[in-house]
């Protein structure tokens, strides 16, 4: 697992609202405990693992990284998913993104495809603006009602 997956796993766990995940892989453990200011990561290798002798062994033994909520977006309109699946930019590999940072949209534009049970979905969207973020990463899965862009209304 490496660090951009577990960074996709700690949004998720944070817009989740559970207050603790534990994830045991073949090799891995990640334990996140989200809080109301900060969400803490301690990942350690299951090797070490049965090794631990206390706990200040254990907190050396494992990372820890600490992620501050980021900066207030309430003055941009968000972009959701209406369906669970894969989300993808493009409409093939071998195309250009549906839509790029500052790219201007207006509602009922494409901005991008949701594969869901073998069926590439068309989403459109429902507000006119600026794209100002993209939150999803390619080929990730995303959840129904999730945020996929950030866009500025003005």
């Amino acid at each position: 697992m490496d660090i951009k997956e577990i960074q996709n796993l700690i949004k998720f766990v944070a817009k989740s609202g559970a207050s603790e995940v534990k994830l045991e892989m073949e090799d891995i453990k990640i334990t996140i405990k989200t809080g109301t200011e900060t969400t803490i990561v301690q990942a350690a290798p299951m090797a070490s693992v049965p090794q631990v002798a206390d706990a200040a062994t254990a907190q050396s033994a494992a990372e820890t990284v600490t992620v501050i909520k980021a900066d207030d977006d309430s003055k941009y309109l968000i972009v959701k998913s209406p369906i669970i699946g894969t989300f993808y930019r493009k409409p093939s590999p071998d195309k250009s993104n549906f839509v790029e940072v500052g790219t201007e949209i207006s509602a009922g534009d494409i901005v991008c495809v949701i594969e869901a049970m073998k069926l590439f979905n068309e989403i459109e969207s429902e507000v006119s603006g600026k794209i100002v973020k993209v939150l999803v990463d390619d080929s990730s899965p995303v959840e129904y009602d999730q945020p996929l862009f950030l866009v500025d209304p003005s």
